[in-house]
């Protein structure tokens, strides 16, 4: 068993900056490739709509694992908190 099994991770500033710096480039240039497309108003609009849709629910389904991997940690330090309070309170030489 290693030391520290459920040790949280903790992102560096380094990689939250160099993630922020990609979405920044990614959609801006998204918005930017949007915007000299030629093509009529309402087909630009579509785009655009359909690139903001997909940015927001990319975000929910990030916090929903997100969500779901913490939920699973902490039912497993539940199950595991148990298990050393049984292991614990047990007395092999003890007569029942």
């Amino acid at each position: 068993m290693s030391n520290t099994p459920n040790a949280p991770t903790k992102s560096t500033q380094a990689f939250l900056a160099q993630a922020a710096i990609a979405f920044g480039i990614a959609f801006s240039g998204t918005i930017v490739g949007i915007l000299y497309l030629p093509l009529d108003i309402w087909q630009r609009g579509f785009l655009l709509m359909a690139g903001l849709f997909l940015v927001s629910s990319t975000f929910t389904l990030a916090k929903v694992v997100r969500d779901q991997h913490e939920a699973s940690r902490v039912h497993s330090r539940i199950d595991e908190a148990r298990l050393e309070k049984l292991i614990a309170e047990h007395d092999p030489f003890k007569v029942m």
